[in-house]
């Protein structure tokens, strides 16, 4: 007899006897590349997900450091100051950086999804940014300027 039919057919109280002498399956051991995948990410994040139409190419400028990734059909990735072009298939990554511009296009008959995940970054960060390269900018042109001693 099934076991999972037997199991069903048995009253609550057995099943949970019987459930406890026998060993239960352990979950497999996680890689090193699986936990390095899961916590890879800072939180919190924010994700881009879109399509890329069949035959056609689109441009994408990277305002944070952010990871490509490819849900459906084969994507191919040019990187603007890259002599190499990557071809990812479904479930693969690519590291962006920062100021990166990148191609995508696809030759698959349906539109490939691709998502782009970066760390959430909260309002007005931006200025903040500008503020502290002025101040660096200023503070080094003042070490310029004083005399020597």
């Amino acid at each position: 007899m099934d076991d999972a039919f037997q199991a069903a057919s048995q009253p609550a109280s057995q099943a949970a006897l019987q459930s406890t002498s026998q060993p239960t399956a352990q979950p497999a051991p996680l890689t090193v590349a699986d936990a390095t995948d899961r916590f890879d990410d800072p939180l919190p994040s924010q994700s881009v997900h879109f399509a890329v139409p069949p035959m056609r190419t689109l441009t994408w400028r990277v305002n944070a450091s952010a990871t490509l990734r490819v849900q459906s059909a084969q994507v191919w990735v040019t990187r603007a100051r890259s002599p190499y072009d990557h071809w990812l298939q479904p479930g693969e990554t690519l590291r962006l950086e920062r100021g990166e511009r990148i191609w995508l296009s696809t030759e698959a008959v349906l539109p490939a999804r691709v998502s782009i995940t970066s760390a959430w970054q909260p309002p007005f960060a931006g200025v903040q940014r500008c503020r502290e390269r002025l101040a660096a900018w200023l503070a080094l042109l003042t070490l310029r300027r004083s005399p020597e001693a």
